[in-house]
């Protein structure tokens, strides 16, 4: 009974939630925003909402928020999450500034949760500031195990290799979102590029190539050429070639000697074309 992947993604859900509220008799009214709970003291008997510039009260036998986090709310986000996370990206909607929140703490309701929490991940440095549904998740790039990331300094500043992609990927746009400038660069080579997710061969998309690593680090906007060409022949004379790369499991293919090490997946850097791709933090929603 378990549901492994929607149909159509997230626009497939919500058509089939759609239709099926449809077919129980619910009365879905759209460019209809509720402004506030009505509360009598005791109970919540409805809501005040907003339509084409009338508000009027809607009463109702209970009110269920269903209106997500607050990850859209720019102040709200450095108020909770901390300085810094105003400058993030927004993977979702531009309207989930957390106002079913503030309706409940409005009357009265307990604050609860991590409110300092948030799912973030590795997005596209010149994603737009909100998402968009033409593009959808296809921003994220989640392929890091596969090669190395660099920050503005040149400089590895986590383990690529410490876990699949799946364990790794939500908490590394916090890590990113730290760097200087809050961007990085993702460094592969010509032996995993075929391996790279279908998001990294969208027409949105920040990347660089070349045929020689001077000249990829010409082209890494924003990172210092001598630190990024110091750095990768480091991580280069670090890599354990003496075990096998496999991509299925957590091989131990990792490096020797370095501050930040890579515990999987470990490759020389060494094989033209060598592409690039930069990357900032998309918060997908707070906790």
């Amino acid at each position: 009974g378990l549901c492994t992947e929607f149909w159509g993604g997230g626009p497939g859900i919500i058509e089939e939630e759609t239709r099926i509220a449809r077919e129980c008799g619910i009365r879905i009214e759209y460019a209809t925003r509720v402004l506030s709970l009505i509360y009598d003291g005791s109970a919540v008997t409805g809501v005040r909402v907003k339509r084409d510039g009338e508000i009027f009260a809607v009463s109702a036998k209970a009110v269920v928020i269903a209106a997500g986090g607050f990850e859209a709310n720019h102040e709200w986000r450095t108020r909770y999450l901390g300085p810094g996370w105003d400058l993030a990206k927004v993977r979702g909607s531009r309207f989930n500034t957390g106002d079913g929140i503030r309706m409940a703490l409005d009357i009265g309701a307990a604050p609860y949760g991590n409110w300092s929490g948030c799912h973030a991940v590795g997005w596209d440095r010149n994603a737009p500031e909100f998402g968009d549904l033409a593009v959808g998740d296809n921003f994220q790039k989640h392929s890091y195990p596969l090669g190395i990331m660099v920050n503005a300094t040149g400089r590895r500043f986590v383990d690529e290799g410490a876990d699949f992609r799946n364990y790794t990927y939500a908490k590394y746009g916090h890590v990113i979102l730290n760097q200087p400038e809050q961007f990085a660069w993702q460094i592969f080579d010509a032996k995993v590029l075929k391996m790279l997710r279908d998001e990294y061969r969208i027409r949105e998309v920040t990347k660089v190539s070349a045929n020689t690593l001077d000249e990829l680090a010409d082209k890494l906007d924003g990172v210092d050429k001598q630190g990024f060409l110091a750095e990768i022949e480091a991580y280069n004379n670090a890599v354990m070639t003496d075990v096998g790369f496999d991509p299925t499991v957590k091989d131990g293919r990792g490096t020797k000697g370095l501050a930040v090490p890579k515990s999987n997946w470990a490759n020389v850097i060494d094989e033209p074309p060598f592409e690039a791709y930069q990357v900032t933090c998309g918060i997908t929603f707070t906790f």
